[in-house]
């Protein structure tokens, strides 16, 4: 029965070639507009769907038979579990590495480094959830190989995702670890580094490396295949470096 189901929804598909959709870890979304410009130059008549959100909750609509024909994770492990299980049709590779940075739309003390978040004036610390967000997994990391994490716990506040994290990081929070991507929105154009902002030291955690996927729904669009293959382009690695991310 499920794989009749699976059938018609292909066949349905195929009949809307030109338009893609795509499952995108929310910490591409800064990027994702000039990325999809630069397809369109290419495939002007190809229509693109995304998705954003924690890599864990895209994991499990893909695992639960949402149509998304491609994903583009935060991490490889959650891409290595769904090629494990048969779903994606690809083995994973990376298409980018992240970094972390610390954000508070306050003047902080950086120089401390990840001590700071000891201060008695930081009460609030937002967190992408580490269970679905690979990003607050890394945060999480890096808090415990800097000594603080058991003294600064209790001041979590948890979002579902990094895009999320930046939000709480402006308005919920005093300080959060954010994707270092975000810095590169037109939106925080007015924060400063080493007043605002500062990287994570990368030594405290384990490298981010994104990794993308395709997905049985690719089967039926072509275009699914021609996306994959620009995220791997020169091209698409310039637009990432552009965002603060590490490309080989």
């Amino acid at each position: 029965m499920k794989k009749t189901v699976l059938a018609l929804i292909l066949s349905i598909s195929s009949l809307f070639a030109g338009e893609i959709n795509l499952a995108v870890a929310a910490n591409v979304s800064y990027a994702m507009d000039e990325l999809k410009a630069e397809f369109a130059k290419m495939h002007p008549g190809t229509k693109i769907e995304v998705t954003l959100g924690s890599s864990g909750k895209l994991t499990a609509q893909i695992k639960n038979g949402a149509p998304y024909g491609l994903f583009m994770s935060a991490n490889m492990k959650y891409p290595e579990a769904l090629y494990k299980d048969g779903i994606a049709t690809t083995k994973p590779v990376v298409y980018a590495q992240g970094a972390l940075a610390y954000f508070s739309s306050k003047k902080q003390d950086f120089s401390q480094g990840i001590k700071l978040l000891n201060s008695k004036d930081i009460q609030k610390i937002a967190v992408a959830n580490p269970k679905t967000a690979p990003y607050g997994k890394a945060a999480v990391e890096a808090m415990k190989n800097g000594g603080v994490l058991d003294s600064v716990k209790t001041k979590f506040v948890y979002a579902e995702s990094i895009s999320q994290t930046v939000a709480y990081s402006i308005s919920a929070a005093d300080i959060g670890f954010i994707a270092k991507s975000s810095l590169y929105s037109p939106k925080m154009v007015q924060y400063k580094e080493g007043i605002n902002f500062k990287d994570v030291d990368p030594s405290l955690y384990t490298p981010i490396k994104q990794g993308i996927v395709l997905l049985k729904f690719a089967d039926a669009n072509k275009e699914y295949k021609d996306f994959y293959d620009f995220i791997l382009s020169a091209k698409a690695k310039e637009i990432f470096k552009k965002y603060g991310y590490l490309v080989q």
